[in-house]
C-alpha cells in the first residue's frame, strides 16, 4: 500500500506499473478528496481514504486551520488492514508517523522513501515533526535514499546503514526519449526553467541571465544570444513578483509564463527546448533533492544548465553544465556558449532503453528487490 498523504503524482509513482514489479506485487494507493496532483492518467488501483483537511475548507484558511491538530488520514487502521508492506515517504510527515503508529498492530513491514537532504534531527525540526521523526525511525524496515546525499543524511539522522539504501525514481524512457525534437531554432532559442514559481527555484536568477544577453551586456557573446526566449514553467506565490522584474529588465516580450503544464505534455516541452536550466538556491529549510526534470530532459536529450544545490551534481554528472547556486553572471555565459555551440559544453545524452539507472523499469526492478528482500527478512 502506497501513502504518499495528499502529494501522490503521475511522475514519482510510474516504476509501480512496470511488470517486473506489478506482476509480484499487488500494489495500491491511498488518495484524499483534496490531494495536489491529477493522478488519473496512472493506471495503479487506488482506495479513497477521507483526510482531516478534505473535511475543511478549501484554501489557505483550511491549510491554517489543519496545522493546528495536523493533518490524518481518517479511518487508515481499516484500509492499511491486510497489506503486506505500506510504502510512505520522509522522516517527519504525517502519514508516515501515521503508518508508523500502526505497524506493530497491523503486522505490516513499513518501508520510507526518503528525497530529503538536509539532516534537520530535533534542532532544526519544527515541534510537532520532532516526535514523528523518532517514531519512523524507530518503526521502519527499510529506508530509500533517493540520493547518496539522502543516505548520508539518514546516517546523521540516527538510521542504521543496515537499513538504508539508495533508490533513485525512474521516468518512463519511452516517453520522454521518443519525442521528436524540434528543428534546432538558430534565429530565436527557448530556455525552459521549470520549477514552482517560489524563490528557492531560482527563476528570477535565470531572469537576469537572459536579460544580460538580450540586453548584450556580456563581452564577446554571439548575436543569437540576443534573441534568446524564455519560457517558465509553473505556478506559485512568486509569479507576479517574476512577471514585474522580466518587466523591469525589459526583457517581457521575451518571457512566456506558460504556468501548469500536464505530465503528459512535457516530452514535447523538452523537444522544444534548446536548453533545460534548474537554477535551485538552497535555503534553511530546503535545497534540491533530486530534480525530476532533470531526469526527464536526460531522457528527452535536451541540454541541461544547472545550479550545484543539493543533489543536482549527483543526479545529472556529467550530463549537464553546472554554476554555483545565484552565480547569474555565469549561468549567462553558460548559456550563450550553448547558443553558439551546442556541442561545446559536451553535454552528456541519456542511454535510451530500460538498463539506464533513471528509467522506470530499472527503479521498479528496484523496488522490487527491496520488497522481496524485505519479506524474505533479508534486511536486517
Amino acid at each position: 500500500m502506497i501513502l504518499r498523504g495528499h502529494q501522490a503524482n503521475p511522475w514519482e509513482l510510474r516504476p509501480w506499473l512496470e511488470p517486473g514489479l506489478s506482476e509480484h506485487y499487488a500494489v495500491s494507493m491511498l488518495r484524499g478528496a483534496r490531494d495536489w496532483f491529477d493522478t488519473s492518467s496512472l493506471a495503479l488501483e487506488s482506495r479513497r481514504v477521507w483526510t482531516l483537511r478534505d473535511l475543511l475548507p478549501p484554501g489557505r484558511l483550511g491549510d491554517l486551520v489543519v496545522r493546528v491538530p495536523g493533518d490524518r488520514y481518517l479511518g487508515l487502521r481499516g484500509a492499511l488492514r491486510g497489506a503486506q508492506i505500506v510504502h510512505a515517504q520522509e522522516l517527519g510527515y504525517w502519514y508516515s508517523m501515521q503508518a508508523a503508529s500502526l505497524k506493530a498492530s497491523l503486522g505490516f513491514r513499513l518501508v520510507l522513501t526518503v528525497w530529503e537532504t538536509i539532516p534537520f534531527l530535533d534542532a532544526y525540526r519544527n515541534v510537532r515533526t520532532r516526535a514523528y521523526r523518532r517514531q519512523t525511525i524507530i518503526a521502519t524496515d527499510l529506508f530509500l535514499a533517493a540520493t547518496e546525499r539522502a543516505r548520508t543524511g539518514l546516517l546523521l539522522e540516527g538510521v542504521p546503514a543496515e537499513r538504508i539504501r539508495v533508490c533513485p525514481p525512474g521516468v518512463a524512457v519511452d516517453r520522454f526519449g521518443l519525442a521528436e525534437p524540434t528543428p534546432a531554432l538558430v534565429e530565436s532559442p527557448l530556455i525552459i526553467s521549470p520549477g514552482r514559481l517560489v524563490w528557492e527555484k531560482g527563476h528570477q536568477d535565470v531572469l537576469r541571465a537572459v536579460a544580460v544577453l538580450r540586453r548584450g551586456l556580456l563581452d564577446g557573446s554571439d548575436d543569437r544570444s540576443r534573441n534568446v526566449r524564455l519560457s517558465i514553467i509553473g505556478t506559485g506565490p512568486e509569479e507576479r513578483r517574476l512577471r514585474a522584474y522580466a518587466d523591469e529588465l525589459g526583457i517581457a516580450d521575451a518571457v512566456e509564463f506558460r504556468g501548469f503544464v500536464a505530465y503528459d505534455e512535457m516530452p514535447s516541452v523538452y523537444a522544444g527546448a534548446a536548453c533545460l536550466v534548474l537554477a535551485s538556491l538552497p535555503i534553511w529549510s530546503w535545497e534540491e533533492q533530486f530534480g525530476m526534470v532533470l531526469a526527464e530532459a536526460m531522457a528527452a536529450g535536451t541540454p541541461i544548465i544547472a545550479s550545484t544545490s543539493g543533489a543536482i551534481p549527483e543526479v545529472t554528472g556529467s550530463a549537464a553544465g553546472h554554476f554555483s547556486p545565484g552565480d547569474w553572471p555565469t549561468l549567462a555565459r553558460m548559456l550563450d556558449q550553448l547558443i553558439v555551440r551546442p556541442d561545446a559544453a559536451a553535454l552528456a545524452r541519456a542511454a535510451r532503453d530500460g538498463s539506464w539507472i533513471y528509467s522506470t523499469e530499472a527503479a521498479a526492478r528496484r523496488l522490487a528487490e527491496a520488497y522481496d528482500d524485505l519479506l524474505a527478512g533479508r534486511v536486517a
